[in-house]
């Protein structure tokens, strides 16, 4: 099963993912995980995306692809992924697909997660102050947030056009959001 979580900063993706990540046994590949790891690794890569991650803005996409493609083909030979963060935009998501249908790693199902944009902001803030992310400034999640509805959102649209999208309301408890999501892909589950 290979499912993508697309939803604005703070919408619950990354627990989603490991909450589905944990049930059915897939790899969870959260993309801002892995470009905060080549960050702090002090990578090249790292070194090129760090001024995108700090400002809020989206890392390139052909880095991005790079880092990503060969996690998403390993989850695939072992059973399927679970993709947060990825991709960001139509243009990443055309791109990504060329190259998942080569490899035989299209996804399944496409969750967005739409949250409220005042419980979007209280959970970052919340996230800070426990995580404590220099990523997750107010100032850099408003830009965040923008950077979601400029470029991200258009993905709703897209997904929706293949028939591979389902809409949870995220604004819900973690538990009632993950219902919600195997209610979605259940025709999915063996």
């Amino acid at each position: 099963m290979n499912v993508l979580l697309i939803g604005p900063p703070g919408s619950g993706k990354g627990t989603q993912g490991e909450l589905l990540s944990n049930r059915f046994q897939l790899a969870h590949i959260a993309a801002g995980d892995l470009l905060r790891a080549e960050v702090e690794a002090e990578t090249p890569i790292g070194k090129s995306v760090k001024e995108y991650l700090d400002r809020g803005e989206l890392v390139p996409d052909e880095v991005i692809i790079e880092l990503l493609m060969p996690a998403v083909g390993t989850a695939v030979d072992n059973g399927g992924y679970v993709l947060d963060g990825f991709p960001r935009s139509v243009g990443q998501a055309q791109v990504a697909r060329g190259l998942a249908e080569r490899a035989g790693a299209t996804p399944d199902a496409v969750i967005y997660l739409e949250a409220s944009r005042d419980e979007l902001v209280r959970r970052i803030l919340g996230r800070a102050k426990v995580e404590g992310r220099s990523d997750d400034t107010e100032a850099v999640i408003h830009n965040r947030l923008q950077v979601f509805d400029e470029a991200t959102h258009p993905l709703v649209d897209y997904y929706r056009g293949r028939g591979l999208l389902h809409v949870i309301d995220a604004n819900q408890s973690e538990n009632v959001v993950a219902d919600r999501i195997l209610a979605a892909i259940a025709h999915l589950i063996p």
